[in-house]
């Protein structure tokens, strides 16, 4: 997948693992950082980043890959390692292994990223579809508390992407480290608007509102062709809030 006329990002379905090639600049970053977002949504689980072979003539620009980290670090069953012999490689926030053997180990020996997913119309009927999906999920993953938060937040997520990004939408969900995390991925690029309380004579803008309340943290991560909202929902909250 060509994303710079000097930096490739190089993917193959049937491998977990996505090599940069050529010469990765500050002008390239962005085209990058869309590339492997683009790939991480595609693929669900987590893949290993290879700059083994990728020359890096700015150390702003290597980066990019800790901001992707931390980009999907809210989504269901998405998660980044990387490759780099290099010894003075920056620290960043994405773990890196010196081998692609140490990294497809440490890929091997992460437990078996669990998701369910469905995708939805545009239309008011899909998210009736989400929370029943959100409400199996609790139930396989053994997070009952969570089922009603979850499906609050999941409502809202939908009805947004209804009203406001008019397309077809793809729901993720998916249990992580003991908390839930919920993905709506649509094809608008507007993205939420939160502007905090609505004012009480106000007849909606509370959908955000209510994720933020629900939700431990949330977010929108721009896609090249879209956005991923999401929001993270741990059980300790759910019991803090309720007591």
């Amino acid at each position: 997948m060509p994303t710079d006329v000097r930096c490739l990002v190089e993917t193959d379905e049937s491998s977990a693992v996505v090599r940069l090639t050529g010469v990765l600049d500050l002008p390239g970053a962005d085209a990058v950082r869309d590339a492997l977002l683009a790939r991480l949504w595609q693929r669900p689980g987590p893949v290993i980043v290879d700059l083994s072979g990728v020359r890096i003539v700015a150390p702003q620009a290597r980066a990019v890959v800790d901001d992707v980290h931390r980009a999907v670090a809210g989504w269901p069953a998405a998660g980044l390692l990387v490759l780099d012999p290099a010894t003075d490689a920056p620290a960043g926030d994405a773990p890196v292994f010196p081998t692609l053997d140490a990294a497809q180990d440490a890929l091997v020996a992460a437990p078996l990223a669990a998701m369910l997913s469905a995708d939805l119309p545009p239309v008011v009927a899909a998210a009736r579809e989400a929370r029943a999906l959100v409400t199996d999920g609790c139930a396989r993953w053994r997070m009952p508390e969570l089922a009603e938060p979850a499906c609050i937040a999941v409502t809202e997520m939908v009805n947004n992407g209804v009203a406001h990004a008019r397309s077809a939408m793809t729901l993720r969900v998916g249990p992580r480290d003991g908390a839930l995390h919920l993905a709506v991925r649509d094809h608008s690029s507007r993205p939420p608007a939160y502007a905090g309380l609505a004012p009480l004579t106000s007849t909606g803008g509370r959908g955000l509102l209510l994720i933020d309340t629900v939700s431990r943290c949330w977010g929108s991560t721009p896609l090249p062709d879209g956005k991923v909202v999401w929001c993270v929902l741990h059980a300790e909250d759910e019991a803090a809030f309720r007591s």
